[in-house]
Formats: structure tokens, sequence, C-alpha cells
């Protein structure tokens, strides 16, 4: 089985690919995503079904690129797991 893989894409929303699990702030699976398939999740906070992108980004001035920074500054980002209350 293959690793969770999150694609932040250019002026667009978030990719996840599968194997993966989203879950809600409660920790209830809001999707499971099978290895081979992907969803995107939206990252202009317009869509009207959030977390899902609707690719509402299309339709105003959403501008956001990413690239990867000095691998050093990323464990700085890292947070240990804290299970929901």
């Amino acid at each position: 089985m293959g690793e969770a893989r999150i694609t932040v894409r250019d002026n667009a929303s978030n990719r996840v690919y599968g194997p993966a699990v989203i879950e809600d702030a409660e920790g209830h699976v809001i999707l499971r995503i099978p290895e081979g398939m992907h969803a995107a999740l939206c990252r202009c906070g317009l869509s009207e079904d959030k977390p899902f992108c609707d690719s509402s980004h299309k339709h105003h001035d959403f501008a956001s690129v990413v690239r990867a920074a000095d691998p050093g500054d990323a464990e700085g980002r890292l947070r240990p797991v804290t299970p929901p209350a």
C-alpha cells in the first residue's frame, strides 16, 4: 500500500492522493480515498462544498504559488498528534 501524498497546486486546490482518510475536527470520517484516487481540497475558502474544491477559485483572483523551502526548515512545522478529546 502506498503512502498518502498531498500536492499544493499553483493557484488551485490541494490534491490528496490515497490511500488517505479525511476527517472532521471530531475525528469522524468525511471521506476515505483509496489508492489510485484523489480528492481536491479547497484552499481559497470560497467553495460551497468545503472542505472540497468546487473550482470557485477560478472565478476569483485567488493566487498562491508554493515552493518547497529549505528542508531544514520543515521540521519546525511538525506538530505532535493530539488525539481528539
